[in-house]
């Protein structure tokens, strides 16, 4: 008996696998169509994409109700990511169509990335690396310069909201940096207590010398970070937020930074994506912005490749794995 060949249609693959990787894990398991960008925005041509593919898999490309009902012959939908709000999962789940995600692939590097966006603030090596390289130190009559204050880490406090995975690493990287490390997250467990010492969140903010935001985005946690909040924390806290741009509110950051309430902000995400233009935070003080790349080492990259083909291949077997929207 012939095994039926299904059809994939990658819609966004580009920033998956910008040349680097190679879409053979997933080309095997059936007949490939990969777009490198299709729209980030509700349009007419993701369906025509889509067309009668039974599979489709996506980054950022918005899958709606009405694709769906555009392109009835979607059977799976799988997420190039961990993130899967670009779905509408209630709906496809009424459809029968079942959608996967990536749970975990980039705790190591996302975790790292948000310490390294801290030692960026506390030391400034990209500005005075620059100003090496303009001839600064060649003529300077001393031996050493600092342009910026440079901060020792040791002792200090760092406060995590949100003691996931992500969260627990980022904990262990600044326990040994000899941090004092505590914990908002609304789920505690002894695993978690190990690393990180539970403190209640208004505890959380007045005792923190460094604030890392690595939570979900829900109805609750959304602009979390805002004037009142901020009011609650130590003068010249460091905020960093590499989990979602929603988290903050962004005017309310900005404000602080100008103010000196908050030494500084380092950001690897925003409300909008790409930055407007007209975003605040690019004009405020001591706000580092970097564009959505905590995840993106190929090293990552290679986990969402495999993982997706098992997401693919399990539900090709009947057993689909990683589902999100519970169609099964």
């Amino acid at each position: 008996m012939e095994t039926k060949k299904y059809k994939i249609v990658v819609l966004d693959g580009y920033r998956e696998n910008p040349g680097d990787l190679d879409w053979a894990p997933v080309e095997e398991l059936g007949e490939l169509e990969v777009w490198d960008r299709t729209s980030y925005e509700e349009s007419d041509l993701i369906a025509e994409r889509i067309g009668d593919a039974d599979i489709v898999v996506v980054n950022k490309t918005p899958v709606s109700a009405a694709t769906m009902d555009k392109c009835p012959n979607i059977k799976a939908i799988t997420v190039l990511a961990t993130g899967y709000n670009i779905v509408d999962t209630e709906y496809a789940a009424k459809k029968g169509i079942v959608v996967m995600n990536v749970p975990v692939y980039g705790t190591n590097i996302v975790s790292q990335y948000a310490v390294g966006l801290l030692l960026e603030i506390c030391s400034h090596y990209g500005d005075h690396a620059a100003a090496v390289s303009k001839g600064r130190w060649s003529k300077d009559p001393d031996w050493c310069f600092w342009d910026y204050p440079l901060i020792e880490l040791y002792g200090k406090t760092a406060g995590i909201i949100g003691l996931g995975r992500i969260g627990r690493r980022t904990a262990e990287i600044l326990s040994a940096l000899g941090m004092k490390v505590i914990a908002f997250d609304s789920h505690k467990d002894d695993e978690g207590a190990k690393i990180a010492e539970y403190v209640g969140l208004d505890d959380l903010l007045a005792c923190s010398d460094v604030i890392f935001l690595h939570c979900p985005l829900f109805p609750d946690t959304e602009k979390m970070i805002n004037k009142d909040t901020i009011a609650k924390m130590k003068d010249g806290v460091i905020l960093i937020n590499n989990s979602r741009g929603q988290l903050i509110d962004e005017q309310d950051v900005a404000d602080a930074l100008d103010s000196g309430k908050m030494y500084a902000a380092g950001l690897d995400v925003v409300r909008t994506e790409p930055i407007r233009e007209d975003n605040p935070l690019l004009k405020a003080k001591n706000c580092i912005i970097t564009p959505h790349i905590s995840w993106a080492a190929k090293e990552a990259r290679e986990r969402i490749m495999e993982i997706t083909a098992e997401n693919i291949r399990s539900w090709i077997a009947g057993e689909p794995v990683n589902v999100v929207n519970g169609a099964v």
